[in-house]
């Protein structure tokens, strides 16, 4: 089947482009297997300081996953378990990334598309986009992993009504049920995508990389132990916050070094 998984790089911000634009971006076998090889090698490249997370073209983010292919790929228990696996692990890849991740979403997403922007760290959508998991219709059940980030997201109450109605809905109520961080003009995501990217690429990258790894952190139930309270004072020690405060007193624009 046609598609595939596309990396680009615009200085310290590395583009992922979903793209099979025939079929509004939905992801085959293949390209679920793609997206976590490109955000595992993303995740440790130190020259990297945020990814943008697109469907190709302008019609779509992604239309979920590949129907077309489940005749083959996702027919009986062993061959689903297998497909099962394979996305889990896709989230797993972006929502374990190092590097921040901004979705830019545009038209359609929906199905694993919706799964795959629930584990990025920042949503920017166009006015037009859309939004549901309509998978009651087709027999489907959306798994533990692929329900996680969902649940983590909007909570269990909003989790239930997207999944249990299967309702594909619009960009404003996707921004008043917390899926989304922002809406812009069709005409304006990518630039305000790439501006979202670019004043965390300005940032200091050690800095992001911690601030992501406590906000998860704080999710999970089991209380802080000493050593994780003691992390959050190592920035101190760093190179970039040498730079930082300097900068400030100086008003000059700091130079991070990730260092």
């Amino acid at each position: 089947m046609s598609g595939e998984i596309i990396r680009r790089d615009e200085g310290a911000i590395a583009i992922v482009e979903i793209s099979a634009p025939e079929r509004l971006n939905a992801l085959n076998l293949d390209m679920w297997r793609a997206l976590t090889r490109t955000f595992r090698a993303l995740s440790a490249e130190e020259a990297v300081r945020c990814i943008v997370l697109r469907g190709a073209g302008d019609k779509a983010f992604a239309a979920g996953a590949d129907i077309a292919e489940f005749e083959n790929e996702r027919f009986d228990l062993e061959s689903a378990r297998t497909y099962g696996h394979t996305l889990a692990d896709a989230l797993k890849a972006v929502d374990d990334c190092r590097h921040p991740v901004v979705a830019m979403i545009q038209g359609p997403c929906v199905g694993g598309g919706l799964e795959l922007v629930t584990v990025t760290d920042m949503r920017i959508a166009a006015a037009s986009s859309r939004f549901g998991v309509p998978v009651n219709r087709l027999g489907l059940v959306v798994a533990y992993d692929e329900m996680r980030g969902i649940v983590d997201l909007v909570g269990k109450a909003v989790a239930l009504e997207i999944v249990l109605e299967g309702r594909v809905f619009g960009a404003e109520e996707a921004l008043a049920k917390g899926l989304v961080n922002r809406l812009v003009a069709d005409d304006a995501i990518e630039e305000e995508a790439m501006a979202t990217a670019r004043r965390i690429a300005a940032g200091a990258p050690l800095v992001a990389r911690w601030h992501k790894q406590f906000a998860k952190r704080l999710l999970a139930p089991r209380p802080l132990d000493a050593a994780e309270r003691d992390e959050s004072f190592q920035c101190f020690a760093t190179e970039d916050f040498q730079i930082g405060y300097r900068s400030f007193l100086a008003k000059t624009k700091p130079e991070f070094t990730g260092r």
